[in-house]
């Protein structure tokens, strides 16, 4: 799940409707993983992904219109959107492809260590001064990870690693986002992810080939870009409408939402180590977040 750029800025103040929009968009993005882990034992990665872009892009264009038009396009980052799109939509497929072989609890929360990579990274890359709280947090929830993911030989088989490398992209695209929306509208940055994503999938499905769908998985399919699309401008709106450090948290829901719809569709049950991987992850995860927001209120000071 993307992450938006933690700032200090004006909120249209509406605590519920926040809280309400972002409860709305953790069931449906939870839905939509569960959706996308019952097809990926039938069809091809690059024919879910056509459908998560192209219907995705639906409401997009709604909105696009609603926003006046083709001008909230024009941007002088090109090279910078491409980049950002093409290290998405391989995080989506590598995502994908993981959700059709692990448990869905273990595969979200292997997702949830983005915030970790991302002040990993922060502090490798960006060289940014990062104290003794973000040191432990990063710790910990690499920790945590490992008990999840269980190194070994088996990583490619049970797809943690294709999950472990989707998260890290993702922390990757998160970062770009950060620089795109300083001069970007997030419709712009969110319409040329989605378009590229309709053009890799079409390639992928020419190449590869795809399978058709009965009635009911094409409407399946047809769901996960409903899905995916509404949820994500939910989480859009939720931050409109109340303080990040308020909502935020609230996207760890997706774990236990995750795991209710494993146990319920495919009787999964996560073995303790799995589950004490999980509580750290969300914990360090939840904390990285806290110590974040903390950082940037002291920088506006």
């Amino acid at each position: 799940m993307p992450t938006p750029s933690i700032s200090h800025r004006q909120y249209d103040q509406s605590p519920l409707i926040g809280f309400s929009a972002m409860m709305l968009s953790v069931v449906l993005f939870s839905m939509m993983d569960a959706t996308v882990k019952w097809l990926g034992g039938t069809y091809p990665t690059q024919q879910i992904m056509f459908f998560r872009c192209l219907i995705a892009l639906i409401p997009l264009l709604v909105i696009i219109r609603m926003r006046g038009g083709v001008s909230i396009l024009r941007t002088a980052q090109v090279r910078m959107h491409l980049l950002r799109s093409l290290l998405g939509i391989t995080a989506m497929g590598l995502a994908f492809y993981a959700f059709s072989l692990m448990r869905l609890a273990d595969a979200i929360s292997i997702l949830h260590m983005t915030p970790i990579f991302i002040t990993a990274m922060s502090i490798f890359i960006l060289r940014e001064k990062v104290g003794l709280h973000r040191w432990s947090a990063v710790i910990c929830g690499f920790a945590g990870m490992l008990l999840v993911v269980k190194p070994g030989q088996g990583m490619i088989d049970n797809g943690s690693l294709y999950m472990l490398l989707a998260a890290f992209l993702i922390s990757c695209t998160t970062i770009i986002i950060r620089h795109l929306s300083i001069r970007d509208d997030p419709v712009c940055i969110t319409f040329y992810f989605t378009l590229t994503g309709v053009l890799i999938s079409t390639i992928g499905l020419v190449s590869l080939g795809w399978r058709i769908p009965s009635l009911f998985d094409l409407l399946l399919l047809i769901a996960i870009g409903l899905l995916g699309g509404i949820a994500q401008y939910m989480m859009t709106l939720s931050y409109r409408h109340a303080e990040i450090g308020m909502v935020a948290p609230l996207k760890y829901l997706t774990i236990l939402f995750g795991g209710g719809f494993g146990y319920l569709l495919w009787s999964e049950i996560p073995d303790l180590q799995s589950l004490i991987g999980i509580a750290i992850i969300a914990s360090a995860g939840l904390y990285t977040m806290h110590r974040e927001l903390i950082h940037a209120r002291k920088k506006t000071i």
